[in-house]
């Protein structure tokens, strides 16, 4: 094993900025003022380009990504909702890191979020010093995106309160904003290229609703989850190799465990198997993301606990701290699944044999 080289999360202009170079380098489509790259190369950045190296970053509705980017170039910003874990942010990140070059200015909603955060602040030492100034004031993401004519990410809006999320209406309408400590006639009005996109989880939709005012501002987006199960399957392995590559970890025998770990989110998402069986839904998110964690430390517990082969019982040992979140009915649906759904299936593959014989030891009820 390799000393850790890299951060945990690196942004995704540090991540893929190989990619990003190639794209721009072959990049003669037309361009919006005040973007990095042009529209067709930002799709091509998350959707991918095999012809130059560059990999499928977001996986499911395609066209989802065509309208968020048209909506960049409008003077609407963008609001994609959706489930917990449907890479909402992710997709928020890479639009970013490929339309301005850089996904760190983002405002993290929460019950504390203020005014502030969306406009600005002071350094309250040079503001007692020398009065309010330039140097002392302290300038929000939202107002540094402006300046710099760049996107700014919004993180869960719903879970501020609307008072906070009112003082987006004025920005995106006018894209100006009024400085009034620094003199009664200054405004800072957004360069070419500043958008806003803002995520809110369609579970949180009742914490603080946005007003209509607010959502006229916005073209709204649903995320959905994937579908495809191979788009899912190719996600959670290429997920699980970017989280094991900074700590040099070669592993066995993920294909046939990524398969069986898909299927079974699958299954329980929908509420369907593939073959037609009903099933009760678990209320707990059965997302990719939590797909990916869970192979994740199943991965771990192979390496690091085991032979370092990866197998259905590692998954289904893992599979309990996700299902056992939100009701305990749901240890109960988990239950119905193994005994019916997993059993059936482990009499025809040695994989998922493992999984049954795991997860039927669980303390699920």
């Amino acid at each position: 094993m390799n000393e850790h080289t890299t951060s945990v999360s690196l942004a995704a202009e540090h991540r893929y900025a190989d990619e990003l170079e190639r794209l721009a380098g072959d990049d003669t489509a037309p361009r919006p003022s005040g973007w990095k790259l042009s529209p067709r190369a930002v799709r091509r950045f998350i959707l991918g380009d095999p012809k130059l190296g560059v990999s499928r970053k977001f996986y499911g509705d395609d066209p989802l990504v065509d309208r968020a980017i048209v909506s960049l170039m409008s003077r609407q910003g963008l609001m994609l909702v959706g489930e917990p874990g449907t890479a909402k942010s992710m997709l928020s990140e890479l639009l970013g890191a490929a339309i301005s070059g850089t996904s760190a200015l983002v405002v993290q909603g929460s019950a504390g979020t203020n005014e502030d955060h969306l406009r600005y602040g002071w350094n309250y030492a040079l503001l007692l010093a020398e009065g309010p100034s330039e140097r002392a004031l302290v300038p929000s993401p939202v107002l540094n995106a402006m300046r710099s004519g760049r996107i700014v990410r919004f993180e869960e809006i719903t879970r501020c309160p609307p008072e906070v999320q009112d003082a987006l209406i004025s920005i995106l309408s006018e894209k100006a904003l009024a400085l009034p400590e620094l003199g009664a006639d200054r405004v800072e009005t957004a360069k070419p290229g500043f958008n806003i996109i803002a995520t809110a989880n369609l579970r949180d939709r009742g914490v603080h609703e946005m007003s209509s005012a607010l959502k006229r501002r916005f073209n709204f987006e649903t995320v959905h989850p994937i579908a495809d199960p191979a788009f899912e399957r190719e996600l959670v392995i290429k997920q699980l190799s970017e989280r094991l590559e900074p700590e040099g970890i070669a592993l066995r025998g993920v294909e046939e465990v990524a398969d069986l770990l898909v299927k079974t989110f699958q299954d329980l998402r929908t509420g369907r198997t593939a073959e037609g069986t009903s099933l009760n839904k678990p209320d707990a998110v059965m997302s990719s993301a939590e797909a990916v964690n869970v192979l994740h430390a199943a991965a771990l517990e192979a390496v690091y606990l085991d032979d370092g082969k990866i197998n259905g019982a590692h998954v289904a040992r893992q599979l309990q701290g996700v299902v056992l979140k939100d009701s305990a009915d749901d240890g109960k649906k988990l239950r119905a699944y193994v005994d019916h759904i997993a059993r059936e299936r482990a009499g025809k593959s040695s994989v998922w044999k493992d999984f049954y014989k795991a997860a039927r030891a669980l303390k699920l009820d």
